[in-house]
């Protein structure tokens, strides 16, 4: 099987972080500044978490499954079914449809999240399929093994953007919308949202479908080890048989950062230390680094002073 898609030889590290324009404005700071204006630019590559995360795990056969992927770490039955992620969401209604403000992590409890899926089960029952919450933020479709799911968006695109807009067309996708409008009508009433109201808390008023398929046959990965509280990459290294501790090239997820100096202050020790091998940044919009330390006699370069 190929490897993943790892421009060069694999780095001994590889940072995953957000977009470049979430730390517009921030200082790079000396040794960042230096480092980078001295490192090789890599050519830009596909932007996205999804093909982030593609460009370190290879999956067999080729797709995005994700709802069996994570559904697998969470329930450890993901192979009996084909699966769709129906996570908790809430919208608010405004003059073009229902914009998304929420997904996933929303503070439930698991004693809510199980409240609030049983009314959807009969509702799920009646099309041959079956809802469950095996975590508070994660929710899950199990779907006959034949069957055809359109095509669904996924959260972070969703997110932020009228609700009705990413659903899908067709025989198939009026469906789906008939089986949201009755799920929203059944949540809209639950007491469980009555009471989070109550208490200043965001309702579920909705769900949001994405990820759907079946369980990859194979996962693979170069890298040893993975860093990360991140549901989906943590469900990929499982699957390819790596964790938190591991002798070879390392993984660290930065995705959630927003304040360029911590990112600095965490990769620091491993810049100091660059010896024969390399650290790749690799940056959600397709942006790529490649730092080295022979690099360091590049001294001509101006420092960076800001990522683009």
């Amino acid at each position: 099987m190929a490897a993943p898609a790892m421009p060069g030889a694999v780095p001994a590290l590889a940072v995953l972080l957000p977009e470049r324009r979430r730390f517009a404005g921030q200082p790079l700071g000396e040794a960042f500044g230096n480092a980078l204006a001295r490192a090789d630019a890599l050519p830009d590559a596909e932007p996205g978490e999804r093909a982030q995360l593609l460009r370190c795990f290879d999956l067999l056969p080729r797709g995005w499954p994700m709802a069996a992927i994570t559904r697998q770490r969470d329930a450890g039955d993901a192979v009996l079914h084909q699966w769709l992620r129906a996570d908790p969401a809430h919208v608010r209604p405004d003059m073009t449809g229902a914009r998304v403000l929420a997904i996933g992590e929303l503070g439930l409890s698991q004693a809510e999240a199980d409240a609030l899926v049983a009314p959807l089960r009969p509702l799920f029952g009646d099309t041959g399929f079956q809802v469950s919450a095996p975590t508070p933020s994660r929710w899950y479709v199990a779907l006959p093994i034949e069957a055809r799911v359109p095509a669904f968006s996924p959260p972070e695109a969703v997110l932020g953007d009228d609700l009705f807009s990413h659903l899908p067309d067709g025989p198939e996708g009026r469906r789906w919308r008939a089986l949201l409008n009755e799920a929203q009508v059944l949540l809209h009433n639950h007491p469980v949202n009555a009471a989070r109201v109550a208490a200043g808390r965001p309702p579920v008023n909705s769900l949001c479908f994405w990820g759907a398929g079946r369980l990859p046959d194979h996962v693979r990965t170069p890298f040893a080890a993975v860093a990360s509280e991140d549901a989906e990459l943590l469900s990929l290294a499982a699957l390819a048989g790596i964790g938190a501790n591991g002798d070879g090239p390392q993984l660290l997820d930065l995705r959630r950062a927003r304040d360029w100096a911590a990112v600095a202050s965490r990769l620091q020790p491993a810049l100091a230390g660059l010896g024969s091998e390399a650290m790749r940044l690799d940056f959600a919009d397709g942006a790529g680094f490649l730092l080295r330390a022979g690099q360091r006699w590049r001294f001509w370069r101006r420092p960076m002073a800001r990522l683009a």
